[in-house]
């Protein structure tokens, strides 16, 4: 993955410089002009750029609109290998070099008398201290522009490290480090770009919600009352129920016949005929989240004057593994999204993976009845012919083997599963087994998920319920996180593809790609996303005889979309 052209990129502290190290050539200067020097290499060179985090040195690039295709992210590589999220360069450095993690000399602080560290630094121009760790001082040091050649050939040297240690511990650990990279320079280039709105519909979605803007504490304390009365006034007596108050909340139904043991949504639906209330109750919460968190400071904070709704984004979570974004933009209420809109001569191109986790458990497991399952539209109708049953039951019984689902309906539908197909259930129960002991995992792709860390409060084997749930996170991660691979290897593929078209990914959620394509590219947008799934998912799988399929559609609004 490294052979070939390769070049590193590295920012100084404060961002006032910038390095490019390619061969043994080393240009620095201020970021505009190593931007146009990288620019220039791109185009003729085609490299695959390395660098500490893509945060650290494409930010800048990616805000200038420079394009950046391969790369190597030795932080994102670093999580890959050792779990987890830090992945600072002095600790991804330690575990390139097999340095105890808990050895990393502690920075000198900023208090005018500390002198930690002071006299084991090594001298102005070296890097590493005698131990063969990046020096304690490294962020002060980088202040000086002199000291980004070092900079580059550590973060190169380290890169390096990585790539020996991947094909030692799976064959596809390589492959997974370059479509991560390719996620997290993705990830800059949603939050540069954002989700386009149309702000006047999605201000008028909030008013419908919260009643019009509000002016002083006056009036945000009437809105806030009004709300809640289209509550209480069901309960005549109970009037004075703080409604954000879940004991108070639980009192007040127990009062009106609606005994609940938590005051959850999925519990209190079932009571929706029991007594007006309960309808009312879910909808003051619905409008309450949106008065809380999507309201008009929502809008005014992270809208822009372009009309698109800008968050930091990560390419992994810390767990399997998924990509996460902040400011609602992966967990926009449903009520909001007509507002998500196509801009003038654009129009969206929205792709959701069809059953997805199933699907990639028949690549992992290698259980090949599952795998025959695959080839159908809807996975859940051969497994309910193989299982005598409807699909209703297939459908409960996937969904708990994945789950760690043993009670009631779901237990009894697993049974049969686990006779239908024992290799991929044989293969969810070792890994559930692993996890109430508290050993890491590795995903299909390489990932480690390291299940002790999982409800650490406890050592495995102390409490029986905290040993259970860890057996279900990993019954779950090791297929989540290989879900969440093959869905970065799909959009980084995607990315790739629809660029010449002028078409750009606005949002990855979950299992979802939208993207903001110009209308004429529209059909060849959607056969190029399609395309890009077959190419990514047979290199994911390594040819693997399993079918994964995506529900394709071009809209203008995500509420259009079909769920």
């Amino acid at each position: 993955m490294l052979s070939g052209e390769v070049a590193v990129l590295v920012a100084g502290t404060g961002g006032s410089a910038a390095g490019l190290l390619h061969g043994d050539r080393f240009v620095a200067g201020t970021p505009a002009e190593v931007a146009a020097t990288v620019a220039a290499l791109e185009e003729t060179h085609h490299p695959r750029w390395v660098w500490w985090s893509a945060g650290a040195a494409a930010r800048e690039l990616v805000a200038a609109r420079v394009h950046l295709a391969r790369a190597w992210d030795v932080a994102e590589a670093h999580r890959l290998l050792h779990g987890g999220f830090e992945a600072t360069p002095a600790l991804c450095w330690a575990a390139a070099h097999d340095l105890a993690p808990e050895s990393l000399p502690a920075p000198p602080g900023d208090d005018l008398f500390d002198l930690v560290g002071a006299d084991d630094l090594p001298p102005p121009g070296v890097l590493v201290d005698a131990a063969g760790h990046l020096r304690a001082d490294h962020v002060r040091w980088l202040e000086d522009p002199a000291h980004l050649e070092a900079w580059a050939a550590a973060a190169l040297t380290v890169a390096r490290r990585q790539l020996a240690r991947a094909g030692g511990v799976s064959p596809r650990l390589a492959g997974t480090v370059t479509s991560e990279s390719a996620a997290a320079l993705l990830c800059l280039e949603l939050e540069r770009d954002g989700l386009p709105l149309d702000r006047a519909r999605t201000e008028q979605l909030v008013a419908d919600a919260v009643g019009p803007r509000t002016v002083g504490d006056a009036e945000t304390a009437a809105a806030r009352r009004s709300r809640d009365e289209m509550v209480l006034r069901h309960v005549p007596g109970r009037e004075s129920t703080d409604l954000r108050n879940p004991v108070q909340v639980k009192e007040m139904l127990a009062a009106v016949g609606v005994d609940v043991p938590t005051t959850r949504k999925w519990v209190l639906e079932a009571y929706r005929e029991v007594h007006p209330v309960v309808e009312a109750l879910l909808a003051w919460r619905r409008d309450e989240r949106i008065a809380t968190t999507y309201g008009y400071r929502w809008l005014d904070s992270h809208v822009g004057p372009d009309d698109r709704l800008r968050g930091r984004w990560t390419a992994c979570d810390g767990a399997a593994g998924r990509m996460t974004a902040e400011n609602g933009l992966h967990n926009l209420p449903a009520v909001l999204r007509p507002g998500v809109a196509a801009h003038p001569g654009f129009v969206f191109v929205r792709a959701d993976l069809g059953q997805v986790e199933p699907r990639v458990l028949a690549v992992v497991s290698g259980d090949t009845a599952f795998a025959a399952a695959t080839r159908a539209d809807d996975l859940y109708a051969p497994v309910a012919q193989r299982l005598g049953s409807d699909r209703a039951v297939a459908k409960i019984a996937v969904l708990a083997a994945m789950y760690g689902q043993r009670s009631g309906a779901a237990g009894e539908a697993l049974k049969g599963l686990e006779a239908a197909y024992p290799v991929a259930m044989g293969l969810l129960e070792r890994a559930a087994a692993s996890g109430r002991r508290g050993e890491p995992l590795r995903t299909y792709g390489g990932r480690l998920v390291p299940t002790g860390r999982f409800l650490a409060s406890r050592p495995p084997g102390a409490d029986p319920q905290l040993d259970a749930a860890r057996g279900r996170f990993a019954r779950n991660a090791v297929i989540q996180g290989s879900a969440a691979e093959l869905f970065k290897a799909w959009a980084a593929t995607v990315r790739a593809s629809v660029r010449d078209l002028g078409a750009s990914v606005v949002l990855c959620l979950h299992d979802e790609l939208l993207l903001h394509v110009p209308e004429d590219a529209a059909d060849e947008a959607v056969r190029r996303v399609d395309s890009s799934l077959q190419g990514a998912a047979h290199h994911w799988s390594g040819g693997a005889p399993v079918r994964f399929v995506a529900d394709t559609s071009v809209v203008r609004r995500w509420s259009e979309a079909k769920d």
